[in-house]
């Protein structure tokens, strides 16, 4: 999640006293809650709490993984990072864990490793017993509006925590609770907005692009996708049935363009709008890559659908590039982080285009002039555009 960072500060974590102070008062430049769960660990070992093991789990609204939990061992310069998939909580490693406890509502799960307690036939206990640790405690971490989460300490020492130990872990808890909840939220507003705007407008927002009209002109390759007929698919076919075809469909272009470096700006029922902002080397090379592989990639799509006894989907591509406003549009109270402008509508008649000269995939001359992509295209022809005054030449790939 971030870059680890030296935060101990001399003799003064000798001192456990000092580590809740430090822990709410002195970590508000770190942004990433596992540099400062790192910092905590080290502070407390340094300080006699013998902790070697100790770890967070977070539930999270990620659309791939439905939470995550970050690991720290004694001698770590940073913390490892496990995602965690949607239906763990119905595996038998969850089933059977502490962790499953604690989100069932209980209060804390204390156990000195060193004696076998068949109350509690946790695997983890044995794990850890081999990996010659003495004690754990986990408790929730109890975020606001219920959201419940845990962290967990486990000790090396060979009679376990002290007393004192356990105490001063206990009261560290509801603090560790404030400082992961503000790092959470601000984890899962950049996660939300990348997931519904893109990582680009994402940071933009989250820098304070918010207000209705401010923008920037931005020179971009423009891609516009749409799938045929979906008019009368979403007619006849059961709804789960569409939502599952359009994820499909998305997933096979999603991946080329963004690894070309293109940005999904939105998806509009049927197709989506991405852009190549024009800010490096080859970036007309990289979005023709990017098409030529979504190609291939609707290609296997529609065969592993019929495959399946399922049709195959049709689509069109209109791509030019150009000057494009790129900013918030939208009401007083709901706005559109998107682009507008000729460069836009041109890319949308291009798409459009493909209807009548059936070809999947149609590029202006602007495009392949920027890009100088003479030789791997083919001319189709010269075609009046709505809304331009002159015929356009029009590409495709060969």
């Amino acid at each position: 999640m971030g870059e680890a960072h030296d935060t101990t500060e001399g003799k003064e974590v000798a001192d456990p006293r000092t580590i809740m102070p430090w822990l709410l008062t002195r970590t508000h430049d770190e942004r990433f809650i596992d540099n400062v769960f790192v910092a905590l660990c080290d502070r407390l070992r340094l300080a006699g709490v013998p902790v070697a093991r100790a770890t967070l789990h977070f539930r999270i609204n990620h659309p791939q993984w439905m939470g995550a939990r970050i690991l720290w061992r004694t001698g770590f310069a940073e913390a490892e990072i496990d995602t965690v998939d949607y239906g763990v909580e119905n595996s038998p490693e969850f089933l059977m864990s502490p962790i499953r406890d604690l989100h069932d509502g209980v209060a804390e799960v204390h156990q000195i490793l060193t004696v076998d307690d068949p109350a509690r036939p946790y695997p983890i206990f044995a794990e850890l017993r081999q990996e010659g640790l003495t004690d754990y405690l986990a408790m929730p971490l109890q975020h606001t509006l219920g959201k419940r989460h845990a962290v967990t300490f486990a000790s090396d020492a060979p009679g376990g925590f002290a007393p004192e130990h356990l105490t001063l872990l206990r009261a560290l808890v509801p603090v560790l609770a404030l400082v992961s909840e503000v790092r959470i939220k601000n984890a899962l507003a950049r996660t939300l907005l990348r997931t519904y705007v893109g990582p680009h407008a994402g940071e933009k927002i989250l820098a304070g692009a918010t207000r209705r009209g401010s923008g920037v002109t931005l020179s971009a390759v423009v891609m516009i996708f749409d799938v045929r007929n979906f008019t009368e698919i979403s007619d006849l076919w059961p709804r789960d049935d569409v939502i599952g075809m359009l994820n499909q469909c998305f997933d096979a272009l999603s991946e080329p363009i963004e690894r070309h470096g293109g940005e999904i700006l939105k998806f509009m029922g049927d197709g989506l709008l991405a852009v190549f902002p024009l800010e490096g080397e080859d970036v007309c090379q990289h979005a023709f890559d990017a098409l030529a592989e979504v190609q291939v990639a609707m290609d296997r799509l529609n065969r592993s659908r019929e495959a399946a006894n399922q049709p195959a989907l049709r689509y069109g591509i209109g791509v030019h590039c150009g000057d494009v406003m790129y900013g918030n549009i939208g009401s007083s109270s709901r706005l559109d982080f998107t682009v507008i402008g000729p460069t836009v509508n041109i890319a949308s008649r291009l798409e459009t285009l493909t209807k009548t000269v059936h070809r999947p995939v149609l590029m202006s001359e602007a495009f392949i002039r920027a890009g100088q992509l003479e030789t791997q295209v083919e001319h189709v022809g010269s075609f009046p555009l709505r809304g331009l005054s002159q015929s356009v030449d029009v590409f495709a790939p060969r």
